[in-house]
């Protein structure tokens, strides 16, 4: 007969009394009479208003079961309506009001059960939803297997865990470790974020998500993270294989990044990139910690900062360098303290306000001028840079150094400097022939970011070759005075200016050794100086 009549006609038996009839007999048993086996891998009836017994053939019994029926196999029990029991074929079929629970959290309801006995699988449609007691899981129709404990959906389904809802066209539920694997349309909605993925491993009793593809998350802040690999849980994430993340006008990509919301604290590691376009800057380094307070930034591993200008860009290296917001000065006498310390305590926020801090080795470089120290603070509230210990400073063919120099910047661009203490400019007029010009401090001025003047005041002087006008040297002039102005042109140097009470004598170049006419603080750097960008990573 054809599978349409064989139903129908299951479907009349249904209608009997609570008795049965085996067939070719006279014999009528009542239900509490059956026999329960023990072969966990058989069906067992437990209950059921009528019971019918259909003799197939010599060989082969169905039992139709109908109201408030309850079977068992091993630790499952199903809940149903009504159903066809074949043994013999290791199948029964079940109808309306399905439950099937799996052990003591796994719960499964749906309209419609085909259940294949001896491999334990059982093929669910019509409403479907499972849950283990964390999350809900609703489909149109669902795989699920007993044995391995293992849910499948290819219809699309929803997972709700509290205030969190995942969707996906197919999924797998992996009951003993209740995570489910999201495939194709991946799609989560949290108040606290939302992720969009073609892969997604989420675990309902953690609630953590894992991600194995290309993945997007939005957070409630606006942050958008893009990873192909790591997990998400609670503010708690740790990204591989290159993420990136945009936190407003800040981009930082990395090898790998961890960071916890609840502190407020990140981790980046191999080939940082950080971009901020508010900024204009930019920092390369091996490894990076930040702070979202004050938006607080140490890296360490070769670091490199990118200060971009128009047309000659700031380079900045150390074995370390921090940068954070600071504080806007609140009144007039707080911006006279800026400049007259090189520490400010934070009073008032301001987002486009930052400093720098920069320790060992600390190396400078643009096409106009390079410089070195060992360490280095800047501060957008004066926008100047303050090197210390040992600093010298390259404008051109001129070499500037001293106990400490300050370097002013206008619009991204050298502006001005002093020199304080032991300050010193020389310049190379030819081999082992330097210009050299000594004070206490040193004020200089530049054009256009190219160094224009300076003047030294406080026991000035200066050792200075004079030359024809056909470059040869025809005297030296060493001499000392109140004050010295010494002028470039094109950014070399140009005349030295004496003012105010002179001494000193100009001797006739044949007198003196020039190789030994040097002044007491006298030091030639040029192996120091970065002369260009790769120098800076040596």
């Amino acid at each position: 007969m054809n599978t349409h009549f064989f139903r129908v006609f299951l479907f009349a038996f249904l209608l009997l009394p609570s008795f049965f009839y085996v067939s070719g007999q006279e014999k009528i048993v009542k239900l509490d009479s059956v026999a329960i086996p023990q072969d966990t891998n058989k069906v067992e009836i437990l209950s059921a208003d009528r019971l019918t017994l259909l003799k197939i053939n010599d060989t082969s019994t169905i039992q139709l079961l109908a109201g408030h029926v309850r079977l068992r196999q091993g630790k499952a029990l199903f809940d149903c309506d009504s159903c066809v029991l074949n043994n013999g074929a290791n199948i029964f079929e079940a109808w309306q009001h399905i439950q099937l629970k799996d052990g003591d959290s796994i719960q499964v309801n749906a309209r419609h059960l085909l259940y294949l006995i001896d491999k334990k699988i059982a093929y669910l449609d019509g409403n479907v939803s499972l849950t283990d007691r964390k999350a809900v899981l609703t489909t149109p129709s669902l795989e699920y297997n007993l044995q391995t404990d293992i849910g499948t959906y290819t219809q699309g389904g929803k997972v709700i865990n509290k205030k969190t809802t995942l969707t996906s066209r197919e999924g797998y539920y992996y009951a003993s470790l209740k995570e489910i694997y999201f495939k194709n349309q991946v799609q989560l909605i949290d108040p606290a974020y939302r992720i969009h993925t073609d892969s997604l491993l989420y675990n309902t009793a953690t609630q953590t998500n894992r991600f194995i593809a290309k993945t997007t998350i939005i957070d409630s802040s606006g942050r958008r993270i893009e990873t192909r690999d790591g997990f998400y849980k609670g503010g708690k994430a740790e990204f591989n294989q290159r993420p990136v993340i945009i936190d407003g006008a800040t981009t930082i990509t990395g090898d790998r990044i961890a960071f916890n919301d609840s502190t407020g604290t990140s981790q980046a590691i191999g080939n940082v990139v950080v971009i901020d376009t508010a900024q204009g800057t930019t920092l390369v380094t091996g490894q990076l910690f930040r702070e979202d307070k004050n938006e607080r930034m140490l890296a360490t591993g070769k670091p490199l900062l990118i200060i971009k200008q128009d047309a000659d860009s700031l380079y900045l290296t150390a074995d370390t360098i921090f940068t954070a917001l600071q504080a806007a000065p609140v009144n007039k006498k707080d911006t006279n303290r800026v400049n007259q310390t090189t520490r400010v305590s934070l009073a008032k926020k301001d987002s486009s306000l930052r400093y720098i801090e920069a320790f060992h080795h600390v190396k400078i470089f643009s096409d106009s001028l390079q410089a070195v120290c060992d360490s280095l603070y800047y501060t957008d509230l004066d926008s100047a840079f303050r090197l210390f210990s040992n600093p010298v400073l390259w404008s051109k063919e001129s070499q500037i150094s001293g106990d400490t120099i300050w370097l002013f910047t206008k619009y991204k661009k050298a502006d001005r400097l002093t020199v304080f203490e032991n300050s010193l400019i020389v310049s190379e007029a030819g081999v082992g022939i330097y210009n050299q010009v000594g004070a206490i401090r040193m004020e200089g001025r530049f054009t256009l970011g190219s160094l224009d003047s300076v003047r030294a005041f406080g026991n000035a002087e200066t050792i200075y070759f004079l030359q024809e006008e056909d470059s040869s040297y025809t005297g030296i002039n060493e001499s000392k005075s109140d004050l010295i102005d010494i002028y470039f042109m094109q950014q070399a140097l140009d005349r030295i200016v004496l003012r105010g009470m002179v001494s000193g004598t100009v001797w006739p170049i044949q007198q003196k050794n020039p190789a030994a006419m040097r002044l007491p603080q006298f030091k030639w750097s040029d192996s120091r100086r970065p002369k260009s960008r790769q120098d800076l990573l040596q």
